[in-house]
């Protein structure tokens, strides 16, 4: 039987590997992005596994609105991502250091 440990324990492994990617690579902004999403997928792991293990859906229900969120953070993450592309030719953080319009 899996216990709620091994829901939070995973989900912390999880959270502290895009934290680890998001420090660790700067440069490449699809893997913050990455990084991002897998964050939010970790917590949203946590919120279900409480949910499930209290016996209440107000948890599940926010996870609702966080893929929400994060799907419309991604999908605004990369139009602006392919826009800078267009205009500047890299993807690369620190030659975005200029945003000027």
């Amino acid at each position: 039987m899996i216990s709620l440990s091994h829901f939070l324990v995973l989900g912390g492994i999880l959270f502290c590997l895009s934290v680890a990617g998001i420090f660790l690579n700067r440069k490449n902004v699809i893997i913050l992005l990455m990084s991002i999403e897998l964050m939010l997928l970790a917590v949203n792991m946590n919120f279900v596994a409480f949910s499930h293990f209290h016996g209440d859906t107000a948890g599940q229900i926010f996870v609702f609105f966080i893929l929400t969120v994060a799907a419309a953070e991604a999908a605004i993450g990369l139009a602006i991502l392919i826009t800078l592309f267009r205009n500047r030719r890299t993807i690369n953080v620190g030659e975005l250091d200029n945003l000027n319009g």
